[in-house]
């Protein structure tokens, strides 16, 4: 099955293949085999390419929030139009940047005006005992911090608008 996925404000092209746990799976023609085991409601063990990743998985209405180790990833799917292009990288317009899921803002690292790059941390979220660092999708300006540190967030409540 091929999908057009957009993970933290980057689309690339999913293309899977297999069953029962054992899969092929090609990001932007780049394959990985990947092995699968439910280990509990919402969390899997994936060994890929020989490493093994624990993973929190929560179903959204338009794909996952994917919880690592080291932070969290809103994953949006799309089933890929057959012979297609992968979808248009999105437009320079702002970046709405909001909640994977249900925490308490512990840290917002970036003020208002603040010039970022690509990756840096601009709110730290504890959810599900983890801190989460809540990166800016692409270099731009802090447009708005809707949150301050203390606040509880529900899952999709806006964090920050990058531009």
């Amino acid at each position: 099955m091929t999908f057009d996925a957009v993970v933290d404000g980057r689309s690339i092209r999913v293309e899977v293949r297999g069953r029962d746990g054992r899969y092929s799976v090609s990001l932007d023609g780049a394959t990985l085999d990947v092995d699968v085991a439910t280990t509990g409601p919402h969390f899997s063990s994936l060994l890929l390419e020989g490493e093994s990743h624990e993973v929190g998985l929560e179903r959204r209405p338009n794909g996952y929030t994917v919880s690592l180790r080291d932070r969290v990833l809103t994953v949006d799917l799309a089933e890929a139009a057959r012979g297609g292009s992968p979808p248009a990288r999105r437009g320079q317009g702002p970046a709405r940047l909001t909640a994977p899921m249900p925490g308490r803002v512990v840290r917002v690292l970036e003020p208002p005006g603040a010039d970022v790059t690509a990756g840096q941390g601009l709110v730290v979220i504890e959810a599900m005992k983890m801190e989460n660092e809540i990166r800016a999708p692409r270099p731009g300006r802090v447009l708005e911090v809707a949150v301050q540190e203390g606040q509880a967030v529900e899952a999709g409540a806006l964090l920050a608008v990058v531009g």
